[in-house]
């Protein structure tokens, strides 16, 4: 290689090449995303700032320190972080308590809890918290910020509390201020209206157009306008936070509340975020630290609590952001416009920034989260929560909107059905108890089977997968009266949690999975006699459940297929076919062979009986893997005397499987042995064999008779469909192509 190639080599693997490349794709991709995720974030946090009876300039450091901050140090790639509506209710309430420089130090404090939160890997352990709380909480935030904000909108200034806000609202519309609500009004409206707005248009974010307008219309309205007030610049509003004098209790409380929902929040974002592309996940732990750093730094600088923004975080994805980079050059804006052009901020009218947050309020309140909680039966939950929200605050209303989510899970989970009714025509009774059998269900429980007349015979039907002592002790109680009375009961136990374990030690939650071993798996160390075990377990568990569909077929059968396959032990045909009693009439013999000379006398009888007399729809022809029959051909050993004249029948399959049969091909590709290869073409010759007999070609041709090959891969536990001249796999989409 030249010296040449390799200064070329290893310019491209080089840290300056790598740096390059990263330089341009923030220049290309990062760089005007921050730039359209600045002009969203401005206005919006100033009202926030407003929102929280906060310092203006307390919006805009903490705007600064989310982008800055958390761009640097968080584990989420796309996340825009800032001041957020969902902490404006607790902040209001927390400044009106401890004034404004604790409620910095309060913020500093929920800081170091968060990365207290994520040094101890629980991020996770947030998302647990029921959906429909957290989109109750939002909405009940954008309720009271809409309550609010009314009143500014009106000319006047909000109350502290969401009674006050409703009560004095008839007073406000009376004397409302004509300039500042129309101001509020016309913002509204093209916030609103931007949606319909251009494609190109809309590359503008429609909140800054509608601030621009309503700052605008302010200039030339007569009469005096109340604008935003900012004391110097923003260096002048930083300042230390002071230790509360008194009252730890509520500090404490306040900083665990700011905490938990600054987290809440930020984790729920970042999810959410996380489904808008497909590069780099979140990492909850470190984005939760640097959730926790951004607070500290703004809490110490005078800024308001910082979270994950889902408004600036889904508009960053929207405009093609590929890093961190676009939310730290996003902060750096915004430092630059708080320091450079304050003049700029002062013209704003407070009205402008309150219809602002009252759209940003109603927004919260959505519809399709409504109409998910109507679904889903947690409607109560949605509606208790919010109310709770609004009129008391936002901690307490989280708190019971989650202890009512607990409850109405409780109630969902340990709910049991339990129904006592006599079979028509029949002094025979059936109780039957379905779900989780606990203390709880035994007022139901003991009702029903009062129900049951005395000296009757009954049948106990259990599909339950808990039992507990309280439960088991009830039915066994009432068992042992109603047998003294001359009645019968018998148990049929076809969930997973088992009488005869009830006493052995605590009760445990019976496994779905282990009730589906016990069914399908081999009967081995069941007791000394395992066939009695297995009919004795079949008559407790499953009897019952097939007693219905045979009482049907008591008189006659109507099975959809004939199935032919081999006599391995191996192969269950209902279970590899998902059929049940009365669909396969079953044809097994070693190899899975019809010989075409008709020397088969059983065989001939059960091929004429189901198509003849049955009527079956399909025949179908099953060869396996691993099969005795197909190793003996290959072996050419002798098998013993009545194997070897048995086998015989197969030697048509080996010989076209040795002239190169096109399944043998097909087979060795897809890399099966050769006793697999031989048993698929056995499965093609004898689908060739029955579609050359005479009962089969008269029934296609009368009716539409089907002939199908399969073979079952043990290995795998896979069945794959076999044809005369290849080999599929089956699908519940329409077959493809064979392989041949």
């Amino acid at each position: 290689m030249s010296t040449d190639t390799d200064s070329s080599v290893r310019s491209a693997s080089s840290p300056e090449s790598s740096w390059s490349a990263r330089l341009s794709s923030i220049a290309r991709h990062d760089l005007p995303a921050s730039i359209v995720v600045f002009l969203v974030a401005l206005p919006l946090s100033l009202g926030i700032a407003i929102a929280s009876d906060a310092p203006v300039a307390a919006g805009l450091i903490a705007a600064a320190v989310g982008g800055i901050v958390v761009g640097l140090l968080g584990g989420s790639p796309l996340q825009v972080s800032g001041p957020a509506a969902g902490l404006t209710v607790v902040v209001a309430e927390t400044i009106d308590q401890f004034g404004w420089k604790v409620t910095c130090f309060i913020t500093v404090a929920a800081g170091i809890l968060q990365i207290l939160f994520g040094l101890s890997r629980i991020a996770r352990a947030a998302l647990a918290i029921a959906p429909v709380v957290v989109h109750a909480m939002l909405a009940g935030i954008g309720v009271t910020i809409a309550l609010q904000q009314v009143h500014v909108l009106l000319g006047g200034s909000s109350h502290s509390s969401a009674f006050e806000n409703i009560a004095e609202l008839p007073s406000q519309l009376l004397g409302l201020d004509g300039n500042d609500f129309l101001i509020g009004v016309i913002v509204i409206a093209v916030i609103v209206a931007w949606r319909w707005a251009p494609r190109r248009v809309r590359l503008i974010p429609g909140q800054l157009v509608a601030v621009l307008v309503g700052t605008l219309l302010a200039m030339t309205l007569p009469g005096d306008v109340a604008r935003i007030e900012i004391e110097g610049s923003l260096f002048d509003a930083i300042g230390l936070p002071e230790l509360p004098g008194e009252d730890w209790g509520a500090v404490v409380l306040a900083v665990l509340t700011i905490a938990l929902i600054a987290s809440v929040e930020s984790l729920l974002s970042a999810v959410a975020v996380d489904k808008m592309h497909t590069g780099k996940r979140t990492n909850f732990d470190r984005e939760l630290m640097a959730q926790g750093a951004a607070n500290m730094t703004s809490g110490a600088l005078g800024g308001l609590p910082v979270t994950g923004v889902i408004v600036r975080s889904s508009t960053n994805v929207a405009v093609g952001a590929r890093s961190q980079a676009s939310a730290i050059l996003h902060g750096v804006w915004i430092l630059v416009f708080s320091i450079a052009l304050v003049s700029v901020v002062q013209q704003i009218p407070k009205s402008a920034l309150a219809g602002l947050l009252i759209v940003v309020g109603v927004q919260l309140v959505k519809l399709a989260h409504i109409r998910l909680a109507r679904r889903t039966g947690d409607l109560a939950v949605y509606l208790v929560t919010i109310v709770s929200v609004v009129f008391l605050n936002l901690l307490e209303g989280v708190l019971i909107g989650l202890a009512l989510a607990f409850v109405l899970l409780l109630w969902r989970v340990v709910r049991v059905s339990v129904q006592a009714a006599a079979v028509a025509g029949t002094d025979r009774w059936i109780v039957s108890v379905d779900g989780m059998c606990t203390f709880l269900a035994l007022p139901k429980l003991t009702k029903e089977l009062a129900k049951v007349p005395t000296g009757t015979d009954v049948l106990v039907e259990l599909t339950v997968d808990f039992l507990d002592h309280a439960a088991y002790e009830a039915i066994h109680d009432w068992t042992r009266q109603h047998e003294s009375t001359g009645g019968t009961v018998e148990f049929v136990e076809i969930g997973t949690a088992r009488m005869e374990h009830a006493t052995e030690g605590p009760p445990k939650r019976g496994a779905a999975r282990g009730l589906l071993d016990e069914v399908l798996g081999p009967w081995r160390e069941r007791s000394a006699d395992p066939v009695a075990s297995g009919v004795a377990a079949y008559h407790r568990s499953h009897a019952h459940v097939v007693r219905p569909h045979l009482d049907e077929l008591r008189d006659k059968q109507d099975p959809h297929s004939l199935f032919l396959t081999c006599a391995d032990s191996r192969i269950v045909p209902n279970v590899i076919t998902n059929s049940g009693p009365g669909d396969l009439f079953t044809v097994r013999n070693v190899g899975n062979l019809h010989p075409a000379d008709g020397s088969d006398a059983s065989g001939e009888a059960a091929l004429a009986f189901a198509v003849d007399n049955l009527k079956v729809r399909n025949v179908v022809v099953c060869g396996h893997s691993s099969c005795g029959a197909m190793k003996a051909l290959l072996s050419g050993a002798s098998a013993g005397p009545g194997l070897d004249d048995w086998l015989a029948h197969g030697r048509p399959s080996l010989e076209v499987f040795r002239a190169g049969h096109p399944v043998r091909a097909a087979a060795a590709a897809a890399g099966y042995d050769e006793a697999a290869q031989l048993a698929m073409v056995n499965v093609a010759v004898q689908l060739r064999t029955l579609e050359n007999h005479a009962v089969v070609r008269r029934a296609v041709a009368e009716r539409g008779l089907t002939v199908s090959g399969l073979f079952f891969d043990i290995a795998s536990a896979t069945v794959l469909e076999v044809t005369t001249d290849g080999f599929g796999e089956i699908t519940d989409a329409p077959p493809a192509s064979p392989r041949g």
